[in-house]
């Protein structure tokens, strides 16, 4: 395929929805799954969550990261997965100086941002 044929939207940039430990972008989004790039700023980390109708996988890209699963941290660093359960508990936080870029792919029934229980927030959204 020559790439003159491919339609200018081909090359849009998803916006950006930024929260208080970096941002993220929807790449996919489907009845059937949602997958979204995050970057979390160094220091910084998500909320302590969980979901009760969809499960994520998280594939690291680019940085380090420290996954905590039901309790258990897990480092991760490029080319690494994780992946989380409907309804385990989880965040990811990033310990380097540099930002973290992973994957998140979401497989389920919902994927709305109101299926989100936290029981611990760096941000006051608990």
């Amino acid at each position: 395929m020559k790439l003159a044929m491919l339609s200018p939207i081909a090359w849009r940039t998803p916006p950006r929805h930024h929260r208080p430990w970096g941002f993220y972008q929807i790449l996919s989004d489907m009845p059937d799954h949602k997958v979204k790039r995050i970057n979390v700023y160094p220091g910084r980390r998500l909320s302590y969550q969980r979901h009760f109708l969809r499960s994520e996988h998280w594939y690291v890209v680019k940085g380090c990261a420290v996954a905590t699963k039901n309790g258990q941290e897990i480092e991760l660093t490029s080319g690494k997965a994780i992946d989380l359960p409907v309804e385990s508990w989880h965040r990811i936080r990033n310990p380097a100086d540099e930002n973290l870029v992973f994957i998140e792919i979401q497989t389920g029934d919902y994927f709305g941002e109101d299926d989100i229980e936290r029981v611990e927030d760096d941000y006051g959204r608990v």
